[in-house]
């Protein structure tokens, strides 16, 4: 039975990304080699990671434009520190906008650089909105956002105009929608959504940015070091890079993030219509901002769990349990999940509403 794989990450990738990686994994560009046991200092690889850093810039529209791409480890989370680490001046702050678990965790950590400040937070109620109509202290050493909340299921559909830097958790929306990426000075993303397998974070920033805290940052832990060693300041997860690198090379073969935005929002849309019309069911975040890759729903009548969670494991559903956060439902259509999948599920609300 074909499976239908709304997981909220590690997720769903691209078929051909899975046949050609696990080609690499036995044999990699015919060398007799796997892609596992390569050196990462090796030509074949170092021309992974250059292909891999150039097409995020590419694909983000931010070639020439005084960025750099970076393939780095220890996930979004460690972001959470190395971001204050190296952006915070010694005796500076920081503003942060509380939108999720993730953004709050992102505020913890960067308490202990420094004043940080919750310019607006949406967590009194249970994080079903996102804030809006804040100010942004204009005195911050930068602006932090998360442009898509994974468990909650919103979304930022607009972003604040400030003076300062702004940096953004794009982790479980990027290369998912057009932006003016530009406007961003520093972009972080964990793979496991919509790039490829848990292992690599990708970082985007302006080089300009850097160099200006006056703080003593460990190597590994520093930026401007990543940079100067192109990735490789220690050795890359080889196999999560280069997974990355082919569903990059996949997103720029169906005509990059304007194409698959339009299939983000037709999926989008064909469920939330099924949410708000199906009267056994009711949407979990606020309508105006839902997030086109996570959408959270619940049962309006709890008896009916039995017997829905039947139906859809019936047809091939997995991966749609509600985070225990927001109970109910999460369905994740990131990039790789296809319309089918989308109408399968739907198909399954129907039924069940034809069964009461």
């Amino acid at each position: 039975m074909k499976k239908h794989n709304y997981s909220a990450g590690p997720c769903i990738l691209p078929q051909e990304v899975f046949e050609k990686a696990a080609q690499a994994v036995l044999n990699f560009k015919d060398s007799g080699l796997s892609i596992l046991e390569i050196s990462h200092r090796s030509a074949d690889f170092v021309s992974v990671m250059e292909e891999a850093r150039a097409l995020a810039l590419e694909l983000l529209g931010l070639e020439g434009k005084g960025y750099q791409a970076l393939f780095l480890q220890g996930g979004a989370s460690l972001e959470f520190l190395r971001i204050p680490q190296n952006l915070m001046h010694e005796n500076g702050k920081a503003a942060y906008l509380d939108t999720g678990t993730w953004a709050n965790g992102a505020i913890k950590e960067a308490r202990a650089f420094g004043e940080t400040i919750v310019v607006a937070s949406s967590n009194d109620a249970n994080y079903t909105f996102i804030p809006k109509d804040y100010s942004i202290p204009s005195d911050a050493n930068y602006f932090h956002c998360t442009s898509n909340n994974t468990i909650f299921g919103t979304q930022m559909k607009s972003f604040p105009k400030t003076s300062i830097p702004v940096v953004c958790d794009m982790s479980s929306d990027i290369f998912s929608r057009s932006l003016d990426f530009s406007k961003f000075d520093l972009i972080y993303a964990g793979a496991q959504k919509n790039m490829g397998p848990a292992g690599t974070t990708l970082v985007v920033i302006k080089e300009e940015l850097l160099g200006k805290t006056s703080r003593n940052i460990p190597n590994i832990l520093n930026y401007q070091q990543h940079i100067a060693k192109e990735s490789m300041y220690n050795t890359p997860p080889v196999f999560a890079v280069y997974t990355s690198l082919l569903t990059l090379q996949w997103l720029k073969a169906k005509g990059g993030i304007a194409a698959i935005e339009k299939e983000n929002e037709t999926k989008a849309a064909l469920l939330y219509a099924e949410i708000d019309r199906n009267p056994l069911f009711k949407g979990a975040a606020n309508k105006e901002d839902r997030s086109s890759m996570n959408a959270t729903f619940l049962l309006v009548d709890e008896n009916h769990k039995e017997a829905f969670d039947k139906i859809w494991k019936a047809l091939g559903v997995t991966g749609i349990n509600g985070h225990r956060s927001v109970g109910g439902y999460r369905a994740s259509m990131y990039n790789a999940l296809p319309l089918e999948s989308v109408q399968v599920l739907v198909n399954a609300m129907q039924e069940l509403e034809k069964n009461i």
